[in-house]
């Protein structure tokens, strides 16, 4: 996915000096690049975008505290934050686990459409659609019960990969996503009844009390540090006997980290402990791996629980 969003200073001195530091970078030669950002913050000191690629330099270069100082200086002159850098000050340590910005989500999302389902599906492998469609199967015939729904949530639909998995097994699928770039994808393709651009909990609030039978989350909780608030509206919104089938990517320690990739991961242990809190039964939990990183499965849990 694009990890900056260039966004320019103003400045044609600075900007010219970005772009040579840019070529730098690419090229290998950070010390050099380096120098270059550094120059071009001094001209434009309100230059998110050549501070937050200073601090990928920086930590490139082993620099971690001169990478910390970097991206919060790129925090602090993009109120959206919309190349992440809070985010980086996470993995380095700097500040405690939160949640992401939508801007940042949007601003990457709203990237990345165009060439989305190309990049996921031929580049990185990507089956979670797949593997939740298996799930989903597995636990309806283990409960002997017709694979076929009234009416589906797609969380975080994307470009409708989901709700064309589900498409032939459910009459109605509602897609909710952050990027109307992408919401305009997936309503070109026709998969489902409406589509809203939101935040997956607020799209979530203004739905009513038990009014889906099925909730999708595809690729969707690896951006979310906290499971309780969407799981909390999930069992408010499924019906009695309604299934919520998810992917998740997983580590091997406890609770919660963000992972190189700038997504969440979570411990098997956390993700039982909260669909048992939010008061959902969990009928199927198996590692799973949804899409690659570099060429190596990325670990993960596919699942799948009653409201009951």
């Amino acid at each position: 996915m694009p990890a900056r969003l260039f966004m320019s200073s103003g400045d044609m001195n600075a900007d010219r000096r970005f772009d040579y530091a840019r070529d730098l970078q690419v090229q290998g030669d950070l010390v050099a690049a380096e120098d270059l950002f550094v120059q071009a913050t001094d001209l434009a000191p309100g230059f998110a975008t050549a501070w937050f690629t200073l601090g990928e330099v920086r930590e490139q270069l082993g620099d971690l505290p001169g990478a910390i100082a970097a991206f919060e200086k790129a925090q602090q002159n993009d109120a959206g934050d919309r190349n992440g850098a809070g985010l980086r000050l996470m993995r380095l340590g700097a500040t405690r686990l939160t949640m992401m910005p939508a801007t940042y989500v949007t601003a990457l999302f709203d990237q990345y459409a165009p060439k989305f389902e190309t990049a996921l599906v031929e580049t990185l492998g990507y089956r979670g659609p797949a593997a939740l469609f298996q799930a989903v199967l597995s636990v309806c015939a283990a409960n002997e019960r017709a694979m076929r729904f009234r009416r589906g949530i797609d969380l975080g639909c994307g470009t409708g990969l989901a709700g064309a998995a589900f498409a032939a097994c459910t009459a109605e699928m509602i897609g909710i996503d952050l990027s109307p770039r992408m919401i305009e994808r997936a309503r070109a393709g026709g998969f489902y009844a409406e589509l809203e651009v939101a935040e997956i909990v607020d799209g979530l609030q203004r739905r009513p009390d038990a009014s889906a039978d099925l909730i999708l989350a595809a690729d969707v909780l690896i951006y979310l540090h906290d499971l309780a608030p969407v799981l909390a509206e999930v069992v408010r919104v499924l019906a009695p006997g309604g299934l919520f089938a998810f992917t998740a990517e997983s580590h091997g320690g406890a609770g919660v980290i963000l992972g190189a990739g700038l997504r969440y991961a979570y411990s098997e242990d956390y993700v039982r402990a909260s669909i048992a809190a939010a008061g959902l039964t969990l009928s199927l939990l198996d590692p799973v791996s949804a899409r690659n990183e570099g060429h190596v499965p990325v670990p993960g849990l596919v699942g799948v629980a009653i409201r009951d």
